[in-house]
């Protein structure tokens, strides 16, 4: 294990660890990414996860990138 990965993985434990969050409205979900050391590595990272959606037909893509750590990382939401 390389030392940046001991620290990504620390920084996760203590919950300082950068994710990216992308929520779609269909189907209706939320999913994390991560984690990652720096909110950069992040966002670098972020549009191949986009497009890996974008090609199973998801829809309405929203992201952020945000400090904090998931419980799940996909949350199925109820369709009302």
């Amino acid at each position: 294990m390389k030392i940046s990965e001991i620290w990504t993985n620390i920084l996760d434990f203590l919950g300082q660890a950068w994710w990216v969050e992308v929520l779609t409205t269909q189907p209706k979900c939320t999913y994390y990414f991560g984690p990652f050391a720096e909110a950069g590595e992040a966002t670098v990272a972020m549009s191949g996860y986009v497009e890996d959606l974008q090609a199973e037909s998801a829809q309405g893509i929203k992201t952020q990138v945000k400090r904090f750590k998931p419980d799940r990382l996909t949350i199925e939401h109820e369709v009302e």
